[in-house]
């Protein structure tokens, strides 16, 4: 298969790129939606509160590994190219995965048990770390002219599908066993189906081809000092780049991994509605993503990125103040639905921007630096943000001004990308043909 190849053989490289961040995304909302279940038996403490921030904690603390895993893994594709470190990247994300899975709880492995989870989690974030850096760019270069944007968001929507998945199994499981089998061993379950796809996703990244755009290059093989020394020049980049992630980051995050947690732990829903609600969001995800991203190859990513980042900033507080005001199903689903439309809009046309905005030389480390950051920094530990500003202050409201600190940020960066304060200007965000 070549990638200048026909509309059908586009289609198949972009399955083929973007199981990869399917698998990664799945496992990662696997673990947030049964965090609490988690805490029960790798972090006994006696204090319900104590062990799901211990849970929670240990969720965030795999994006800490996200920036090394861009740098270490990012320069491997700068240098060597797009396929063989997706490659790589699949099979130290299966290792983390099977650990996870596959672990005995507290009771059998005693102080060992939550430190092998832990080293999982690591050696997830570390993989993840490029994962979705390494599919973005190469969605971005194998796109047709003027379809970037669309391209770019199956990146983000191979996520959406992973959501859907791993709610769909939480709405199974719910269903199907007694809260006190799902607790002992049914968590287990949605994870250790993850690693049963691993032989399959490998064998369709193993037929991915080199992007042209990486083959035309002067210089393929760039040294890891001249990558490392390139991302020192272009620092500002990266930290514009960052600031615009987290906007992304936060919400998505947030209207996914954490809203289980919150309708359970804040709101007092039942599993089953909260994972419902959880599913749908996924599914409208996938429908704002590509959407967003096709308009921003019409209309140019600034107007979506400034007008989705206002109205998060006008509205997630107030809806979460009227959602925590007489919580129900229906309530939660239309605050979780807004914010979808929202993130994914934004997301939609952030990706294709974050990448031409990278230099060359360094797209996919630069990206994926910028991206991890976001993660680690913000997005990974809201879910423990959120819990624990709820705990602090006894406002359950206060995860809508948490994402509205991430759309200040996302509004911020855009602006300063738009003034051309780090040499780059309006003119060259316009979409690149």
């Amino acid at each position: 298969m070549s990638v200048a190849a026909s509309p059908p053989s586009k289609a198949m490289a972009v399955i083929r790129v973007s199981s990869g961040n399917f698998l990664e995304m799945y496992d990662f909302m696997v673990y947030g939606y049964y965090a609490s279940y988690i805490g029960k038996a790798f972090f006994p403490t006696g204090s319900e509160f104590a062990t799901l921030m211990l849970s929670l904690g240990t969720f965030g603390a795999g994006f800490l590994m996200r920036p090394l895993g861009a740098l270490v893994l990012g320069a491997y594709i700068d240098r060597h190219g797009r396929r063989s470190g997706l490659l790589l990247t699949l099979g130290l994300m299966a290792v983390g995965t099977l650990t996870i899975g596959l672990l005995p709880g507290y009771e059998t492995l005693g102080l060992l048990a939550p430190i092998l989870i832990l080293l999982g989690r690591l050696l997830q974030g570390f993989s993840a770390g490029v994962e979705l850096g390494g599919v973005s760019v190469y969605l971005t270069e194998i796109a047709t002219p003027g379809n970037k944007g669309f391209y770019a968001s199956w990146q983000s929507g191979s996520q959406q599908v992973a959501v859907i998945v791993a709610a769909l199994f939480g709405v199974l499981l719910s269903a199907l066993l007694p809260p006190e089998s799902v607790s002992l061993w049914g968590w287990r379950v949605p994870l250790l189906a993850g690693c049963l796809i691993v032989p399959l996703i490998f064998l369709l990244r193993r037929s991915l081809q080199e992007t042209e755009a990486f083959q035309a290059r002067a210089h393929r093989r760039p040294t890891v000092s001249q990558i490392m020394r390139s991302l020192a020049d272009n620092w500002a980049v990266v930290l514009l780049g960052m600031l615009l992630v987290t906007m992304t980051t936060v919400s998505f995050y947030l209207i996914t991994a954490y809203t289980p947690t919150f309708g359970k732990q804040a709101l007092h829903l039942a599993d089953i509605d909260s994972l419902t609600v959880t599913l749908c969001v996924g599914i409208t995800n996938l429908i704002w993503l590509p959407l967003a991203g096709a308009l921003s190859d019409r209309i140019g990513r600034t107007p979506i990125l400034i007008a989705c980042t206002v109205l998060m900033l006008a509205t997630a507080y107030p809806a979460m103040l009227w959602l925590v005001d007489a919580p129900s199903f229906g309530r939660l689903l239309s605050v979780e639905l807004w914010l979808s439309f929202l993130y994914g809009s934004y997301n939609g046309a952030m990706i294709p921007f974050l990448a031409e905005i990278m230099p060359e030389d360094v797209r996919t480390s630069g990206f994926s630096l910028a991206y991890s950051l976001a993660t680690a920094t913000f997005g990974g530990f809201t879910p423990a943000i959120c819990t624990w500003l709820i705990q602090e202050t006894g406002n359950r409201a206060m995860p809508g001004l948490w994402v509205s600190f991430a759309a200040l940020c996302g509004l911020a960066a855009t602006l300063l990308v738009v003034r051309g304060r780090f040499g780059t200007t309006a003119r060259e965000m316009r979409p690149a043909e």
